[in-house]
Protein backbone atom coordinates (compact mmCIF):
# COMPACT_ATOMS: atom_id res chain seq x y z
CA UNK A 1 0.00 0.00 0.00
CA UNK A 2 2.99 2.18 -0.19
CA UNK A 3 2.97 2.28 -3.64
CA UNK A 4 -0.36 3.98 -4.44
CA UNK A 5 -0.23 3.60 -8.25
CA UNK A 6 -0.19 -0.27 -7.69
CA UNK A 7 -2.92 -0.36 -5.00
CA UNK A 8 -5.18 1.90 -7.40
CA UNK A 9 -4.81 -1.12 -9.91
CA UNK A 10 -5.83 -3.35 -7.43
CA UNK A 11 -9.21 -1.49 -6.40
CA UNK A 12 -9.81 -0.79 -9.78
CA UNK A 13 -9.83 -4.79 -10.63
CA UNK A 14 -11.91 -5.11 -7.51
CA UNK A 15 -14.17 -2.63 -9.24
CA UNK A 16 -14.11 0.08 -6.48
CA UNK A 17 -13.95 4.14 -7.58
CA UNK A 18 -10.82 5.90 -7.26
CA UNK A 19 -9.59 8.92 -8.47
CA UNK A 20 -8.83 8.95 -12.88
CA UNK A 21 -4.88 8.81 -13.15
CA UNK A 22 -3.64 11.11 -16.24
CA UNK A 23 -0.65 9.95 -16.23
CA UNK A 24 2.70 9.57 -14.59
CA UNK A 25 6.33 10.53 -14.93
CA UNK A 26 8.74 7.95 -13.50
CA UNK A 27 12.46 9.21 -14.81
CA UNK A 28 13.93 12.65 -16.12
CA UNK A 29 13.99 11.23 -19.12
CA UNK A 30 9.83 11.11 -19.77
CA UNK A 31 9.98 14.36 -17.67
CA UNK A 32 11.52 15.58 -20.88
CA UNK A 33 9.02 14.16 -22.93
CA UNK A 34 5.75 14.73 -21.10
CA UNK A 35 3.17 16.09 -23.33
CA UNK A 36 1.96 18.52 -20.82
CA UNK A 37 -0.99 19.53 -23.29
CA UNK A 38 -2.87 15.84 -22.28
CA UNK A 39 -3.76 17.20 -18.87
CA UNK A 40 -6.65 18.69 -17.58
CA UNK A 41 -6.54 22.37 -16.53
CA UNK A 42 -7.33 21.31 -13.16
CA UNK A 43 -5.88 18.44 -11.44
CA UNK A 44 -3.92 16.83 -8.19
CA UNK A 45 -0.25 16.34 -8.31
CA UNK A 46 1.14 13.64 -6.13
CA UNK A 47 4.24 11.15 -5.37
CA UNK A 48 3.99 7.65 -5.65
CA UNK A 49 5.51 6.70 -2.32
CA UNK A 50 4.59 10.24 -0.15
CA UNK A 51 3.22 9.89 3.59
CA UNK A 52 1.51 12.16 5.18
CA UNK A 53 0.14 14.55 2.59
CA UNK A 54 3.74 15.55 1.97
CA UNK A 55 4.81 17.00 -1.83
CA UNK A 56 0.98 17.13 -2.90
CA UNK A 57 0.35 19.93 -5.44
CA UNK A 58 -3.44 20.74 -6.38
CA UNK A 59 -4.20 23.28 -9.12
CA UNK A 60 -7.56 24.60 -9.85
CA UNK A 61 -7.28 26.16 -13.27
CA UNK A 62 -5.19 27.51 -15.62
CA UNK A 63 -4.70 31.26 -16.18
CA UNK A 64 -6.50 32.43 -19.31
CA UNK A 65 -8.06 36.14 -19.60
CA UNK A 66 -6.24 39.45 -20.61
CA UNK A 67 -6.52 40.59 -17.51
CA UNK A 68 -5.42 37.74 -15.76
CA UNK A 69 -2.43 37.46 -18.11
CA UNK A 70 -1.38 41.17 -17.07
CA UNK A 71 -1.07 39.99 -13.45
CA UNK A 72 0.90 37.04 -14.17
CA UNK A 73 3.12 38.99 -16.46
CA UNK A 74 3.65 41.33 -13.74
CA UNK A 75 4.33 38.67 -11.42
CA UNK A 76 6.63 36.55 -13.34
CA UNK A 77 8.74 39.42 -13.81
CA UNK A 78 8.71 40.20 -9.81
CA UNK A 79 9.82 36.75 -9.51
CA UNK A 80 12.16 36.55 -12.51
CA UNK A 81 10.12 33.98 -14.63
CA UNK A 82 9.85 33.65 -17.95
CA UNK A 83 7.58 36.39 -19.43
CA UNK A 84 3.98 34.30 -20.89
CA UNK A 85 5.08 30.49 -19.46
CA UNK A 86 2.30 28.42 -19.05
CA UNK A 87 0.49 28.35 -15.11
CA UNK A 88 -2.03 27.32 -13.13
CA UNK A 89 -3.55 28.43 -9.72
CA UNK A 90 -3.14 26.51 -6.39
CA UNK A 91 -6.03 27.00 -4.34
CA UNK A 92 -4.57 29.76 -2.60
CA UNK A 93 -4.73 31.74 -5.62
CA UNK A 94 -0.86 31.65 -5.95
CA UNK A 95 0.20 31.04 -9.42
CA UNK A 96 2.58 27.97 -10.00
CA UNK A 97 4.35 28.02 -13.62
CA UNK A 98 5.45 24.99 -15.94
CA UNK A 99 9.13 25.50 -14.66
CA UNK A 100 7.43 25.32 -10.81
CA UNK A 101 5.66 21.99 -12.05
CA UNK A 102 8.68 20.29 -13.04
CA UNK A 103 10.76 21.49 -10.19
CA UNK A 104 8.53 19.95 -8.15
CA UNK A 105 8.52 16.88 -9.84
CA UNK A 106 12.39 16.73 -10.53
CA UNK A 107 12.27 16.77 -6.19
CA UNK A 108 9.42 14.08 -6.01
CA UNK A 109 12.09 11.60 -8.72
CA UNK A 110 14.62 12.67 -6.39
CA UNK A 111 12.54 11.24 -3.50
CA UNK A 112 12.02 14.01 -1.23
CA UNK A 113 8.73 13.11 0.00
CA UNK A 114 9.39 9.11 -0.23
CA UNK A 115 9.58 6.69 2.31
CA UNK A 116 12.97 6.20 2.58
CA UNK A 117 14.31 9.09 0.72
CA UNK A 118 14.17 6.33 -2.20
CA UNK A 119 13.79 7.63 -5.83
CA UNK A 120 9.46 7.79 -6.49
CA UNK A 121 7.37 8.44 -9.46
CA UNK A 122 5.04 11.37 -9.99
CA UNK A 123 1.68 11.00 -11.31
CA UNK A 124 -1.30 13.44 -12.42
CA UNK A 125 -4.68 12.44 -10.97
CA UNK A 126 -8.14 13.69 -10.79
CA UNK A 127 -8.88 16.89 -8.46
CA UNK A 128 -11.88 15.90 -6.71
CA UNK A 129 -14.81 18.53 -6.63
CA UNK A 130 -16.18 19.84 -2.77
CA UNK A 131 -19.25 19.14 -2.02
CA UNK A 132 -21.42 21.77 -1.05
CA UNK A 133 -21.96 20.76 2.61
CA UNK A 134 -18.04 21.25 3.23
CA UNK A 135 -17.34 24.21 1.45
CA UNK A 136 -18.26 26.69 4.74
CA UNK A 137 -16.10 24.24 6.95
CA UNK A 138 -13.06 23.65 5.04
CA UNK A 139 -10.50 26.33 3.89
CA UNK A 140 -9.48 26.14 0.42
CA UNK A 141 -9.39 22.41 0.82
CA UNK A 142 -11.11 18.92 0.16
CA UNK A 143 -11.87 16.84 3.62
CA UNK A 144 -11.86 13.02 3.50
CA UNK A 145 -12.83 10.60 6.23
CA UNK A 146 -10.41 7.82 7.09
CA UNK A 147 -11.93 4.75 8.07
CA UNK A 148 -10.11 2.47 10.14
CA UNK A 149 -10.70 -1.25 9.11
CA UNK A 150 -9.78 -4.54 10.82
CA UNK A 151 -10.75 -8.31 10.43
CA UNK A 152 -13.56 -7.12 7.64
CA UNK A 153 -14.99 -4.71 10.07
CA UNK A 154 -15.28 -0.65 9.97
CA UNK A 155 -14.41 -0.13 13.76
CA UNK A 156 -13.34 3.92 14.26
CA UNK A 157 -13.46 6.85 11.63
CA UNK A 158 -12.85 10.60 11.73
CA UNK A 159 -13.83 13.52 9.36
CA UNK A 160 -10.43 15.05 8.89
CA UNK A 161 -10.97 18.96 7.57
CA UNK A 162 -8.56 21.37 5.93
CA UNK A 163 -7.84 24.50 7.87
CA UNK A 164 -6.07 27.58 7.32
CA UNK A 165 -3.28 26.49 9.22
CA UNK A 166 -2.81 23.18 6.83
CA UNK A 167 -3.03 24.84 3.99
CA UNK A 168 -6.02 23.59 2.78
CA UNK A 169 -4.77 19.93 3.27
CA UNK A 170 -6.60 17.47 5.72
CA UNK A 171 -3.41 16.76 7.24
CA UNK A 172 -3.98 16.90 11.50
CA UNK A 173 0.07 17.36 12.09
CA UNK A 174 -0.38 20.45 9.52
CA UNK A 175 -3.24 21.92 11.32
CA UNK A 176 -6.35 19.98 10.14
CA UNK A 177 -9.28 19.25 12.36
CA UNK A 178 -10.29 15.70 13.47
CA UNK A 179 -13.91 14.90 13.93
CA UNK A 180 -14.67 11.97 15.62
CA UNK A 181 -17.92 9.57 13.78
CA UNK A 182 -20.65 8.13 15.28
CA UNK A 183 -19.92 4.67 13.37
CA UNK A 184 -23.89 3.69 12.96
CA UNK A 185 -25.07 7.20 12.32
CA UNK A 186 -22.35 8.84 10.24
CA UNK A 187 -22.91 11.76 12.56
CA UNK A 188 -19.53 13.29 14.00
CA UNK A 189 -19.27 13.76 17.70
CA UNK A 190 -16.09 15.16 19.28
CA UNK A 191 -13.50 17.49 17.40
CA UNK A 192 -10.10 18.22 17.92
CA UNK A 193 -7.14 20.33 16.78
CA UNK A 194 -3.80 19.77 17.78
CA UNK A 195 -5.19 16.81 20.09
CA UNK A 196 -7.26 19.29 22.01
CA UNK A 197 -10.92 19.46 22.28
CA UNK A 198 -12.58 21.96 20.28
CA UNK A 199 -16.05 23.26 19.52
CA UNK A 200 -15.51 25.46 16.63
CA UNK A 201 -13.39 25.52 13.40
CA UNK A 202 -10.40 27.81 14.19
CA UNK A 203 -11.58 31.65 13.14
CA UNK A 204 -15.06 30.68 13.08
CA UNK A 205 -18.22 30.18 15.35
CA UNK A 206 -19.29 26.96 12.87
CA UNK A 207 -19.19 23.45 15.27
CA UNK A 208 -17.27 20.45 13.02
CA UNK A 209 -19.84 18.70 15.72
CA UNK A 210 -23.23 17.56 14.19
CA UNK A 211 -21.78 16.61 10.64
CA UNK A 212 -24.09 14.03 8.88
CA UNK A 213 -21.72 12.48 6.58
CA UNK A 214 -23.81 11.89 2.93
CA UNK A 215 -23.71 8.33 2.27
CA UNK A 216 -21.90 6.95 5.16
CA UNK A 217 -22.59 3.28 4.67
CA UNK A 218 -21.76 3.36 1.09
CA UNK A 219 -18.26 5.23 2.91
CA UNK A 220 -18.24 1.68 5.52
CA UNK A 221 -19.10 -0.36 2.48
CA UNK A 222 -16.11 1.03 0.22
CA UNK A 223 -13.60 1.00 3.09
CA UNK A 224 -14.58 -2.69 3.90
CA UNK A 225 -14.61 -4.04 0.31
CA UNK A 226 -10.78 -2.04 -0.05
CA UNK A 227 -9.46 -4.11 2.94
CA UNK A 228 -11.00 -7.06 1.34
CA UNK A 229 -9.24 -6.40 -1.97
CA UNK A 230 -5.90 -5.69 -0.95
CA UNK A 231 -5.59 -8.36 1.48
CA UNK A 232 -4.44 -6.59 4.37
CA UNK A 233 -6.33 -7.34 8.05
CA UNK A 234 -5.58 -4.01 9.32
CA UNK A 235 -5.56 -0.66 7.12
CA UNK A 236 -7.05 3.03 7.67
CA UNK A 237 -8.98 3.63 3.99
CA UNK A 238 -8.99 7.67 2.86
CA UNK A 239 -11.99 8.36 1.23
CA UNK A 240 -13.64 11.87 -0.11
CA UNK A 241 -16.94 12.65 -1.65
CA UNK A 242 -16.82 14.51 -4.86
CA UNK A 243 -19.49 16.53 -5.85
CA UNK A 244 -20.12 14.65 -8.87
CA UNK A 245 -19.06 11.34 -8.92
CA UNK A 246 -19.91 10.17 -4.78
CA UNK A 247 -17.33 8.45 -2.44
CA UNK A 248 -14.11 7.69 -3.59
CA UNK A 249 -10.86 6.49 -2.38
CA UNK A 250 -8.16 8.45 -2.15
CA UNK A 251 -5.49 5.87 -1.13
CA UNK A 252 -4.81 3.35 1.90
CA UNK A 253 -2.37 3.21 4.84
CA UNK A 254 -0.82 0.01 6.48
CA UNK A 255 0.00 2.71 8.66
CA UNK A 256 -2.71 5.14 9.73
CA UNK A 257 -1.85 6.39 12.79
CA UNK A 258 -3.46 7.08 16.12
CA UNK A 259 -4.71 10.21 16.04
CA UNK A 260 -8.27 8.71 15.07
CA UNK A 261 -8.85 7.77 18.58
CA UNK A 262 -8.71 10.61 19.91
CA UNK A 263 -11.19 12.51 17.78
CA UNK A 264 -13.22 9.90 18.87
CA UNK A 265 -12.49 10.32 22.81
CA UNK A 266 -12.01 6.23 22.75
CA UNK A 267 -9.07 3.68 22.77
CA UNK A 268 -8.81 2.25 19.64
CA UNK A 269 -7.39 -1.17 20.78
CA UNK A 270 -10.51 -1.95 23.24
CA UNK A 271 -12.65 -1.77 19.71
CA UNK A 272 -10.04 -4.04 17.54
CA UNK A 273 -10.50 -6.45 20.89
CA UNK A 274 -13.97 -6.82 20.40
CA UNK A 275 -13.53 -7.90 16.61
CA UNK A 276 -10.28 -9.91 16.22
CA UNK A 277 -11.01 -13.75 15.62
CA UNK A 278 -14.85 -12.58 14.58
CA UNK A 279 -15.51 -14.68 11.13
CA UNK A 280 -16.77 -11.87 8.83
CA UNK A 281 -19.58 -13.81 5.98
CA UNK A 282 -19.48 -10.79 4.05
CA UNK A 283 -18.77 -6.84 3.48
CA UNK A 284 -22.43 -6.12 4.44
CA UNK A 285 -22.26 -8.17 7.66
CA UNK A 286 -18.66 -6.44 8.92
CA UNK A 287 -20.39 -2.69 8.56
CA UNK A 288 -23.48 -4.11 10.56
CA UNK A 289 -21.06 -5.42 13.24
CA UNK A 290 -19.37 -2.06 13.13
CA UNK A 291 -23.09 0.00 13.44
CA UNK A 292 -23.87 -2.51 16.31
CA UNK A 293 -20.98 -2.57 18.02
CA UNK A 294 -19.96 0.85 18.05
CA UNK A 295 -22.51 3.45 17.14
CA UNK A 296 -26.43 4.18 18.00
CA UNK A 297 -26.39 4.03 21.47
CA UNK A 298 -24.40 7.50 20.93
CA UNK A 299 -27.77 8.82 19.75
CA UNK A 300 -28.74 11.13 22.78
CA UNK A 301 -24.84 12.45 23.18
CA UNK A 302 -24.55 13.37 19.66
CA UNK A 303 -28.10 15.29 20.00
CA UNK A 304 -26.55 17.06 22.82
CA UNK A 305 -23.34 17.55 21.01
CA UNK A 306 -25.06 18.95 17.89
CA UNK A 307 -27.62 20.88 19.24
CA UNK A 308 -29.86 19.20 16.95
CA UNK A 309 -32.63 16.18 16.92
CA UNK A 310 -32.15 13.40 14.83
CA UNK A 311 -35.12 11.74 13.09
CA UNK A 312 -35.38 9.30 10.70
CA UNK A 313 -36.60 8.38 7.16
CA UNK A 314 -40.63 8.56 8.41
CA UNK A 315 -41.93 10.46 11.53
CA UNK A 316 -45.05 11.26 13.20
CA UNK A 317 -45.72 14.94 12.43
CA UNK A 318 -48.19 17.14 13.71
CA UNK A 319 -49.70 19.75 11.69
CA UNK A 320 -52.16 23.13 12.72
CA UNK A 321 -54.92 24.10 10.95
CA UNK A 322 -56.04 27.78 9.67
CA UNK A 323 -57.93 27.73 12.82
CA UNK A 324 -54.82 25.94 15.37
CA UNK A 325 -56.50 22.49 15.17
CA UNK A 326 -53.78 20.03 15.04
CA UNK A 327 -54.09 16.86 12.91
CA UNK A 328 -51.09 13.71 13.61
CA UNK A 329 -49.97 12.44 10.61
CA UNK A 330 -46.93 10.28 9.28
CA UNK A 331 -44.11 11.61 7.02
CA UNK A 332 -41.32 11.12 4.73
CA UNK A 333 -38.72 12.92 5.80
CA UNK A 334 -36.24 13.47 2.13
CA UNK A 335 -33.52 15.10 2.00
CA UNK A 336 -33.69 14.72 -2.04
CA UNK A 337 -37.21 17.33 -1.96
CA UNK A 338 -36.15 21.06 -1.57
CA UNK A 339 -39.51 21.98 0.22
CA UNK A 340 -42.28 20.52 2.35
CA UNK A 341 -45.32 19.17 0.64
CA UNK A 342 -48.62 18.32 1.85
CA UNK A 343 -51.72 16.45 0.36
CA UNK A 344 -54.93 18.11 -1.35
CA UNK A 345 -57.21 16.06 1.26
CA UNK A 346 -55.15 17.50 4.43
CA UNK A 347 -55.35 21.33 3.13
CA UNK A 348 -59.00 20.83 2.67
CA UNK A 349 -59.57 19.39 6.12
CA UNK A 350 -57.86 22.24 7.93
CA UNK A 351 -58.90 24.97 5.66
CA UNK A 352 -55.44 25.57 4.70
CA UNK A 353 -56.52 27.44 1.58
CA UNK A 354 -54.53 30.80 1.99
CA UNK A 355 -52.39 30.50 -1.09
CA UNK A 356 -49.56 33.68 -1.14
CA UNK A 357 -47.65 32.34 -4.31
CA UNK A 358 -47.41 29.78 -6.61
CA UNK A 359 -44.00 28.00 -7.72
CA UNK A 360 -42.94 25.99 -10.96
CA UNK A 361 -42.15 22.03 -9.97
CA UNK A 362 -41.06 19.54 -12.09
CA UNK A 363 -42.47 16.05 -12.54
CA UNK A 364 -42.11 13.01 -15.18
CA UNK A 365 -45.09 14.42 -16.66
CA UNK A 366 -44.22 17.60 -17.17
CA UNK A 367 -44.12 21.15 -15.23
CA UNK A 368 -46.81 22.31 -13.27
CA UNK A 369 -47.69 25.15 -10.94
CA UNK A 370 -48.34 24.41 -6.88
CA UNK A 371 -49.85 26.54 -4.59
CA UNK A 372 -47.65 27.54 -1.48
CA UNK A 373 -49.41 28.40 1.78
CA UNK A 374 -47.68 29.71 5.21
CA UNK A 375 -47.42 26.30 7.06
CA UNK A 376 -46.83 25.44 10.85
CA UNK A 377 -46.01 21.71 12.48
CA UNK A 378 -44.30 20.24 15.20
CA UNK A 379 -41.41 17.18 14.32
CA UNK A 380 -40.14 16.02 17.31
CA UNK A 381 -41.51 18.07 19.79
CA UNK A 382 -40.35 20.99 17.23
CA UNK A 383 -42.73 23.86 15.67
CA UNK A 384 -41.75 24.71 12.57
CA UNK A 385 -42.97 27.60 10.61
CA UNK A 386 -42.49 27.34 6.91
CA UNK A 387 -43.52 27.92 3.30
CA UNK A 388 -45.19 24.44 2.04
CA UNK A 389 -46.51 23.26 -1.69
CA UNK A 390 -50.18 21.67 -2.12
CA UNK A 391 -50.23 18.60 -4.55
CA UNK A 392 -51.94 15.79 -5.37
CA UNK A 393 -50.74 12.98 -2.83
CA UNK A 394 -53.72 10.75 -2.46
CA UNK A 395 -52.14 8.04 -4.46
CA UNK A 396 -48.97 8.02 -2.75
CA UNK A 397 -47.75 5.84 0.66
CA UNK A 398 -47.18 9.32 2.58
CA UNK A 399 -49.80 12.17 3.16
CA UNK A 400 -46.72 14.73 3.86
CA UNK A 401 -42.91 14.88 2.68
CA UNK A 402 -40.55 17.34 4.87
CA UNK A 403 -38.11 18.58 2.42
CA UNK A 404 -34.72 19.91 3.63
CA UNK A 405 -35.73 23.21 3.55
CA UNK A 406 -37.57 22.36 7.02
CA UNK A 407 -34.60 20.37 8.50
CA UNK A 408 -31.86 23.14 9.11
CA UNK A 409 -32.61 21.88 13.06
CA UNK A 410 -32.76 18.41 12.42
CA UNK A 411 -30.03 15.62 11.61
CA UNK A 412 -31.41 12.76 9.54
CA UNK A 413 -30.46 9.44 10.05
CA UNK A 414 -31.98 7.12 7.28
CA UNK A 415 -32.14 4.17 9.19
CA UNK A 416 -33.85 5.65 12.12
CA UNK A 417 -37.71 4.74 11.86
CA UNK A 418 -37.71 2.56 9.06
CA UNK A 419 -41.04 0.09 9.13
CA UNK A 420 -42.77 -2.43 6.83
CA UNK A 421 -44.42 0.92 5.40
CA UNK A 422 -40.87 1.84 4.00
CA UNK A 423 -41.26 -1.36 1.61
CA UNK A 424 -44.29 -0.09 -0.19
CA UNK A 425 -42.75 3.69 -0.58
CA UNK A 426 -39.78 2.24 -2.14
CA UNK A 427 -42.34 0.58 -4.96
CA UNK A 428 -45.21 3.13 -4.96
CA UNK A 429 -44.40 4.67 -7.98
CA UNK A 430 -46.30 8.02 -7.11
CA UNK A 431 -43.56 8.55 -4.77
CA UNK A 432 -40.91 7.37 -7.85
CA UNK A 433 -42.84 10.69 -9.68
CA UNK A 434 -42.90 12.48 -7.24
CA UNK A 435 -42.70 16.27 -8.14
CA UNK A 436 -39.59 18.15 -7.61
CA UNK A 437 -39.95 22.09 -6.83
CA UNK A 438 -37.31 24.47 -8.15
CA UNK A 439 -35.51 26.56 -5.56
Amino acid sequence: MDNKLVTKRVLGKAGLPTPVTFGSISSFRELSEFQWDTLPSSFALKPNRGAGGEGILVVFGKRKDKTQQRHMIRFMAVFDKKPMEPAWIKADGNIVTHSDIKNHIQNILDGSFSLGSMPDTAFFEERIKILKLFKEYSYKGIPDIRVIVYNSVPVMAQLRIPTKESEGKANLHLGAVGAGIDMATGITTYAVHHDRPVNYMPGTRLSPRGIQIPEWENILLLATKAQRAVRCNFIGADISIDRDRGPMILELNARPGLAVQIANMSPLRERLERVRGLEVASVKKGVAIAQGLFGGELEEDVEQLAGKKIVGFREEITIFGSDNTPYKTFAKVDTGAYRTSISNTIAEKLNLTNVIKYKSARSALGTEQRPIIDLTFELDGQKVKTEASISSREDMVHEVIVGRRDLKNFLVDPSKGRSPLQSSAKTSMADKAKVQPKK
